[in-house]
């Protein structure tokens, strides 16, 4: 278990440029962090950049259709009074968030963006290429935005990983007081991401932030990515939103009614 006095010290990457299809976001990133990494520290990217380099621009008028192709899942779907309708789904990553994680913002005009293919991959081939070029154990997170259930706002989540402990496991040890811990498993990885999403901001174009404090999460590039935080179906309690539900549950019920006489 990590010290509870170790100082946690982020602070956002200056200098990386705008990226573009086919850009090397190793070397840009590289050149921006030189001198300034240390073993341990873990570097938290925004997807979007990700999802630049990698070329994921469709067209703006395409985007209804892009959010149905990355659709696995519907959970629920809302009108608003204007009669936009907002689509919870599960993407093909397995992440739960609204219009599939296609997002507008900070886009060239009349494009949007799609998620990176593999961010758990795009993290390691980072980590790697940054491993390499810098001489130091670093870790990287794929980072995205996303709402959370039961509150409003959003923050930052890790979509990927890599060299990073995305989990920090604390049961079978005991709290302050010597009870046994059951079921407390930090998910340190969004923790990072958020925690870098506090100095990256959303407008000021500081895509990357190192973390540093926290090199026992720092490992192998083969430890589980962020993929291994979705949690399966068949554990998840609220797979649909409550109209879905209910109507799920109401057609169930209808089928197997038995025949009026």
């Amino acid at each position: 278990m990590h010290s509870s006095t170790r100082p946690l010290t982020v602070w956002p990457l200056a200098g990386i440029p705008e990226i573009t299809a086919g850009t090397d976001l190793a070397t840009m990133i590289a050149d921006a962090a030189a001198g300034t990494l240390a073993d341990g520290d873990i570097l938290v990217v925004t997807s979007k950049i990700v999802s630049k380099a990698e070329g994921r621009f469709v067209t703006a008028a395409d985007r209804e259709d892009a959010i149905t192709a990355e659709t696995v899942r519907v959970v629920a779907t809302r009108a608003s009074p204007s009669g936009q309708v907002t689509r919870i789904v599960q993407n093909r990553l397995g992440m739960v968030s609204a219009a599939a994680g296609v997002d507008a913002s900070n886009t060239p005009e009349g494009t949007i963006l799609l998620l990176p293919v593999d961010p758990d991959a795009s993290a390691r081939a980072l980590a790697a290429a940054l491993r390499e070029r810098l001489g130091v154990e670093v870790g990287v997170l794929v980072s995205d935005t996303l709402g959370r259930a039961w509150r409003d706002g959003q923050t930052d989540h890790a979509i990927g990983a890599a060299g990073v402990h995305v989990f920090e496991d604390l049961r079978g040890g005991t709290d302050a007081e010597g009870r046994p811990l059951v079921v407390t498993m930090p998910c340190v990885a969004d923790e990072l991401a958020a925690a870098a999403d506090l100095v990256k901001g959303k407008a000021s174009r500081l895509p990357v932030a190192v973390v540093r404090g926290r090199a026992d999460l720092v490992g192998s590039l083969d430890l589980p990515g962020a993929r291994s935080i979705v949690r399966p179906l068949e554990r998840d309690m609220f797979r649909l939103g409550a109209d879905e539900a209910y109507a799920e549950g109401f057609a169930a019920g209808a089928a197997s009614a038995p025949p009026s006489s």
